[in-house]
């Protein structure tokens, strides 16, 4: 290979590169056009191979160094830019974004709750007029520690809240998961969950009443649920979302309505996420903790259910 010959057919690429990346080093990602990005592209490809070339060759020092400089600011530029829009992106779809889409898909959400109520409702009922039924729902050991002993079973968590906390957030992420890839059955899964949690939150409820402990018990629940039950029941409307897709697909063909409704899915799922991370974390470090006063947990429940129907009921600074 002629080097000379090479170096000046391929310096002026590098000069052109070293031109937009003086720009965007002074003025930013978006002083560029479109075009220019795309240029900017192409020649960070084009110098990357003249260095691996150069270094092949041994073309000298001043050379390789020249072309290492280059590709490293390229390469920060376009990567790091890459990732501040994609941050830009999260941040501007939890501030806004899940909102809007919690909004949309109101109906499913709202239709989730209530077949979690109902079972609820259901479990209350039954537990107080057929004894047996509770042992159908609720786990013989809950029933023994508070039938026999008096005592509400959190108290285990105090002194493992890490693992808790970790094994807390794994069972609900796996509870909203499968509530959501429920709709796949045409939502018949999704229906069960959410009546199962229903019917099991409505026995145990019924459990601690009947035994005088409602009061802690709701004490501990109230941290966590006020973020924990949401979260389920957006599970549950993404998944009837998807199963409504696949029984009534409307005015859209099937796999159409199906893709439609899926992306909503999707944006539920990226807001259900963090919301039980958070719940697990209160869980298991928060709402079990004895130090802290039962009526300071209640009003900690109720300030975050307050804020996160004030968070899902904003508008867009658009609208």
């Amino acid at each position: 290979m002629n080097i000379q010959r090479w170096i000046a057919r391929r310096e002026p690429n590098w000069q052109r590169l070293a031109v937009l990346l003086r720009q965007i080093e002074k003025k930013g990602l978006k002083s560029l056009e479109a075009n220019e990005i795309r240029e900017l592209a192409s020649l960070y490809r084009s110098v990357t191979a003249d260095l691996a070339r150069a270094r092949t060759q041994n073309l000298g020092n001043t050379t390789i160094q020249n072309l290492q400089s280059l590709t490293t600011r390229a390469y920060t530029q376009i990567y790091q830019g890459s990732r501040r829009q994609e941050w830009l992106g999260a941040a501007k779809f939890y501030r806004w974004g899940l909102p809007a889409i919690v909004r949309q898909t109101s109906p499913y959400i709202i239709f989730a709750t209530a077949l979690f109520l109902l079972g609820a409702l259901v479990a209350w009922w039954y537990a107080w007029q057929d004894p047996t039924f509770m042992s159908l729902i609720v786990p013989p050991n809950i029933i023994s520690k508070v039938r026999d002993d008096g005592e509400l079973w959190m108290g285990s968590i105090v002194g493992v809240e890490p693992l808790a906390s970790s094994g807390i957030m794994i069972n609900n992420l796996r509870v909203s998961f499968g509530a959501v890839a429920g709709g796949i059955t045409a939502g018949l899964f999704t229906v069960y969950l959410m009546v199962f949690n229903g019917l099991l939150i409505g026995a145990v409820a019924t459990l601690v009443g009947q035994n005088n402990l409602a009061y802690p018990f709701w004490a501990f629940v109230f941290p966590h649920g006020s973020l924990e039950l949401p979260a389920i029941f957006l599970a549950g409307g993404a998944g009837l979302l998807i199963g409504k897709a696949i029984l009534f697909p409307g005015k859209y063909r099937r796999l159409d309505a199906i893709k439609f409704h899926a992306s909503q899915a999707v944006q539920l799922v990226f807001g259900i996420v963090p919301m039980l991370i958070i719940a697990g974390i209160i869980e298991g470090f928060f709402s079990p903790n004895p130090s802290i006063p039962d009526p300071i947990k209640y009003l900690t429940g109720l300030g975050l259910f307050v804020l996160l129907i004030m968070y899902f009921g904003q508008k867009s600074m658009d609208n």
